[in-house]
């Protein structure tokens, strides 16, 4: 049957930023189907709360912290085995160029594409044996242009680009791709969206005509997380409602 292809029975998962917004769809998707998901963040309760729905575990983990990153991993062997790696965790305030200041940048960088080498680097030698899957949450912003994304699309854009050499490294036994997200209706965009039109405003830049929901996001990455996709890697799918310019309701002035 085709549906058995998305079937994860026996697998353990690591979901990082899996506390609320797309992490937590995605640990819930994978549950659903059968995963064992190690649902990682740095808010105790929201992992719980999270592990609890799909019979999993929470791990406390700043995935900036490499000492954290190194006890998460150690918590999903204590399962037997690791197969798939979700890092969803990242993000950056939007800032004109000139406002950026190097550590801003650095630390864009860092959360939003080290973090994901490093803890793919950890997760992949306990991969190579039987087979492995890591999916990378990207952006739309890390191939569309808008003023006040400078280090955070720059960060995505590496991302995307380090998913590729990763894949082309580690094919074929263990498949890396990516998702470029564009805009979901998530606790960090949803102040903007509550503002006096922008709302509107998004949904006129989206060919598809709606906000994204984090469930959108959720079965493309169960998609590339599964069998299903086992043809599937060094790609970065765009889940995005159609946008070809990016659907940012405002323009920040740069100067």
């Amino acid at each position: 049957m085709i549906l058995d292809r998305f079937d994860l029975q026996g697998r353990v998962a690591i979901v990082t930023g899996a506390g609320r917004g797309i992490g937590r769809a995605i640990a819930l998707a994978l549950g659903e189907v059968g995963a064992t998901v190690v649902c990682a963040a740095r808010t105790a309760a929201q992992i719980e709360e999270t592990a609890n729905l799909v019979k999993g575990r929470a791990v406390v983990c700043d995935v900036n912290d490499a000492e954290a990153r190194a006890g998460l991993v150690q918590t999903a062997l204590e399962l037997g085995r690791i197969d798939i790696l979700v890092n969803v965790a990242g993000g950056a305030p939007p800032r004109i160029a000139l406002e950026t200041g190097d550590a801003m940048f650095d630390e864009a960088f860092h959360f939003n594409c080290t973090s994901a080498f490093a803890l793919s680097r950890l997760c992949i030698p306990h991969m190579l044996a039987d087979g492995g899957s890591i999916v990378n949450i990207s952006s739309a912003l890390s191939h569309l242009v808008d003023s006040g994304f400078v280090a955070y699309g720059t960060a995505k854009a590496a991302l995307n680009h380090m998913t590729r050499l990763m894949a082309c490294e580690f094919a074929p036994r263990v498949r890396v791709n990516a998702l470029a997200v564009g805009a979901v209706d998530t606790d960090a965009l949803r102040m903007f969206l509550e503002m006096p039109g922008m709302r509107e405003r998004m949904i006129e830049k989206t060919p598809m005509g709606r906000i994204g929901t984090v469930e959108d996001v959720a079965l493309a990455a169960l998609y590339l997380a599964s069998p299903a996709s086992s043809w599937v890697t060094g790609k970065v799918l765009e889940i995005d409602g159609g946008t070809v310019d990016s659907s940012w309701p405002f323009k920040i002035p740069g100067f």
